[in-house]
């Protein structure tokens, strides 16, 4: 945000109404070298004051006829980041460029100017530099190094708006900024931050623009053309597979998250087209499958997924990244070889098991010190590994048994998490008692629910229903509609069981949430029936922990929807399609491409490793989320029937939620009826914030609607977003139009809530909540017993023991992916 401060000021400056007329300069002094102005005598003229030197202003001086055209001497400072870790062949290659660069096959840079030349009519260009030193830099250790090129420029050249970049070498190099010095009206930056491909891989010159940014129709004459061929080349023909050094955007369905050639339990429908609409993904081109041709071919850990080259994790990040997955997978192995080697079943038989998870770590825990050390085929690697940082399999103590270990079992935190937790996103105000579902009555049975006014009297402080209802008492965590149509083949599986559930929420006087009643249902289990129970808070002991069991399965089916809906689809899917085609259709100095680049990097990356281990045949996700392999259905299902890019804006979101009211009094035009609901107070501060700064900004660069209409660019990349990234939902009529400023403000706000803060709130409290799995369990193993269930008597003999045999065992995959939340908090997030 701050450079794009500095891009908005500068240009604030470059448009000063305090410039002088071009009458006043019958020669140029700012295109003459500061040396030669010293003994040049320049013609007198009488001046007011000039209030900023500018690239308009010096467009406007008359210049000297070509053949007396002064020629100077300028530099470009060039920062290229080392890598700061090279393998051998990296080593190799490097030692082999500063050799060849030696004897001319070196990096060669070329000016182009913002004008045209006149005999040519293509843009005015400098002669060809070379950096120079590159051989004698090449064993420096530093994470930056500075080279330099010299080029002799005319005193008519104008000023530079585009450098391309030539790179002989055999390896890629990472270009930081360029520094042009020398011109009179100063330095021009050039913020490069991309990778520049060998010539061998890609033979064209690199076109790298300055600072300066420009709509379609201010664009310098000079590069118009050069504007049209890089979105040109960044979008490809389409064709063939990309590699890992290309840079070409382009969209795809989600047709690799299955293998079907590992076998048809693999296999998994495409994602995307009429018959699962689903947003589009980032194009790899890789060949199709030997049992399913409409299936793309997977790139397997620890083979890298194509996303464009600029857009994959620079080093630091990628430590960073690593470190973490890391962690998460040596949580997931160690458990996983220990069954490998004993047939215990180890399933917990108290909480003070779990407890020392984190206390003790795995290893200890398990009592396997000595015995699976014994046995593993590398037993001194994972000695040293303990050793040295005990940390990597020990887990983290999540901030939930922080302050008090008990705290997940009381009503009170249950209400509170469903305000302040993980998923703050799905709580809305109950308006219909009782709720009502939207699915089909044919195919799912009767719409009403089986929650009755006597389940609840009881706990709403003597109201009547109808007078809770009217005073904004009753709130409702439904997850009903999303998992019912998907049970039947989720209970089939194995070591799985849920319901579809409905938890009803009262506001207390002290403005605090307690759950009051919980509805259980099944699907059909007849012609006219369906399997329905309620279950409400406690009375006795037994009773106490029929009620946690319930609580329990409603945080197993949040779980999934707030990872697979709220979290995957709604900051990582549905942004995707957005940052293809802005690459796509707006030029990097397109002042709206600038303001939304820093929220854009990463997505791409993040959502390719997503599709490589998280939502991915047999991945995290599916091995350890209820939803198990219709994971990505559910998904899918939500994005049909939930989800509106004109309900994704913070106040609209709120307001369809029922937990705002629009008023004009309020700061934000909102009133909130949970006084402490801390993800909608926060977040409309935040909302504001952006909001005002994109009003800003939009406004400066568009001062009138017409301007927004004509911006070719602007309108291509909103429309190829819609009808190719979203074209499943393309013809809803709920889409906003890009017709004026407030459009476009509404438009780009929402975008970078979604990537920002919207995301933070979903992504980054995965492990303080859900690393204790009695308070968060991913899934279910066990349903509550009915009364004429086998089941029901020994769940009477020992509720707690029947408690745990419900959660994920000790060492099932599931259990330990719960524990991958940490993964799943490192694979997602987005800075």
């Amino acid at each position: 945000m701050s450079m794009a401060k500095e891009i908005m000021g500068a240009s604030l400056i470059d448009r000063s109404s305090f410039l002088r007329k071009q009458s006043q300069f019958l020669v140029s002094p700012f295109l003459v070298p500061l040396e030669k102005r010293r003994s040049v005598p320049l013609r007198k003229v009488v001046r007011g004051p000039t209030a900023a030197i500018s690239e308009e202003l010096v467009k406007k001086v008359l210049p000297l006829p070509a053949d007396k055209a002064e020629k100077f001497k300028v530099r470009a400072v060039v920062t290229v980041r080392n890598k700061s870790k090279e393998d051998f062949k990296d080593s190799l290659v490097k030692h082999l460029d500063a050799f060849t660069d030696k004897i001319g096959r070196n990096v060669v840079l070329q000016l182009v100017s913002t004008e045209i030349d006149p005999k040519t009519k293509a843009p005015k260009r400098s002669k060809e530099a070379v950096l120079r030193d590159w051989s004698k830099k090449s064993n420096v250790k530093a994470e930056r190094v500075n080279y330099t090129a010299e080029f002799m420029v005319n005193s008519s050249f104008g000023v530079p708006g585009a450098i391309t970049v030539t790179n002989n070498h055999q390896m890629e190099f990472f270009l930081e900024t360029i520094t042009i010095e020398g011109f009179a009206c100063g330095p021009f930056h050039f913020f490069c931050n991309s990778w520049v491909q060998s010539r061998k891989d890609h033979p064209g010159k690199r076109i790298l623009f300055s600072n300066k940014p420009y709509l379609p129709n201010e664009t310098p004459a000079g590069l118009r053309s050069l504007r049209e061929n890089e979105l040109r080349e960044i979008r490809g023909d389409g064709e063939g597979a990309r590699k890992l050094c290309d840079r070409i955007y382009d969209f795809d369905v989600y047709n690799d998250l299955g293998n079907p050639d590992r076998g048809i339990e693999f296999a998994r429908p495409t994602l995307g087209g009429a018959k699962i609409p689903y947003p589009r993904r980032c194009r790899t081109g890789r060949h199709p499958t030997d049992t399913d041709m409409k299936a793309e071919s997977r790139v397997e850990k620890p083979l890298p997924m194509y996303v464009p080259r600029d857009e994959q994790f620079e080093e630091s990040k990628q430590d960073t990244f690593s470190a973490g997955r890391l962690k998460a997978v040596l949580h997931n192995l160690i458990p996983s070889l220990k069954a490998s080697i004993s047939a215990d079943n180890h399933e917990f038989k108290g909480f003070s098991e779990i407890d020392n998870l984190y206390s003790e770590g795995v290893l200890l825990k398990l009592g396997l010190q000595d015995e699976l050390l014994k046995k593993l085929p590398l037993p001194k690697v994972v000695s040293n590994i303990q050793e040295s940082n005990r940390g990597l399999i020990k887990y983290d103590t999540p901030k939930i048994l922080s302050k008090d270990k008990f705290a997940w079992l009381r009503d009170d935190e249950f209400g509170r998490q469903a305000i302040a937790g993980i998923n703050p996103v799905s709580i809305e105000r109950l308006k219909v008692f009782p709720p009502v579902s939207n699915l089909d009555p044919e195919i799912y049975g009767p719409q009403e629910s089986a929650l009755k006014e006597e389940h609840i009297l009881g706990y709403i402080n003597g109201m009547t229903v109808q007078q809770a209802l009217e005073e904004n008492k009753l709130f409702i965590v439904d997850h009903h509609d999303a998992y019912l149509p998907f049970l039947d083949r989720i209970n089939a599986l194995d070591g799985r069981k849920a319901y579809a559930t409905r938890t009803i929420f009262f506001l207390t006087p002290l403005g605090t949430l307690k759950p009051i009643a919980i509805e259980l249902s099944l699907p059909l289990s007849g012609p006219t029936s369906r399997s329905k129970r309620v279950v409400t808070p406690a009375v006795d002991a037994t009773t106490n922990w029929m009620w946690q069991l319930a609580k329990a399965h409603v945080c197993s089916n949040d779980a999934g929807v707030h990872q697979l809906v709220n979290h995957w689809l709604r900051t990582h899917a549905c942004l995707e399609p957005f940052i293809l085609a802005a690459h796509r259709q707006m030029s990097a100095m397109h002042p709206i491409f600038k303001l939304l680049d820093p929220h854009m990097r990463y997505t791409l990356e993040i959502n390719a490793l997503a599709r490589q281990s998280l939502i991915n045949a047999d991945g995290v996700i599916e091995s350890c989320f209820t939803p198990g392999r219709y994971a990505m259905e559910i998904s899918a299902a939500a994005y049909t029937s939930h989800w509106r890019f004109d309900m994704e804006n913070l106040p609209a979101d709120l307001i369809r939620r029922g937990m705002a009211v629009p008023d004009p009094t309020q700061p934000h035009g909102l009133k909130l009826l949970i006084e402490d609901y801390p993800y909608a107070t926060d977040g409309l501060l935040i909302w504001s914030a952006i909001e005002n700064w994109v009003r800003t900004y939009v406004n400066h660069y568009y001062p009138n609607s017409s301007l927004i209409c004509n911006d070719r660019e602007l309108q291509a990349w909103y429309s190829e977003s819609v009808k190719v990234g979203h074209g499943d939902l393309c013809h809803e009529s709920w889409w906003p139009t890009l017709a004026n400023a407030n459009d476009l403000v509404s438009v780009l706000t929402t975008l970078i809530w979604l990537a920002s803060a919207q995301h933070a709130a979903l992504n980054f409290g995965q492990y303080p909540y859900g690393g204790y799995v009695p308070n968060r369990p991913p899934l279910m193993r066990r349903l509550i017993p009915e009364q004429n269930d086998p089941e029901h008597a020994n769940f009477f003999a020992d509720p707690q023991k029947y408690f745990l045999s419900a959660l994920p065992s000790g060492l099932w995959p599931p259990y330990n992916g719960s524990l991958h939340q940490q993964e799943i908090a490192t694979l997602l997030k987005m800075n």
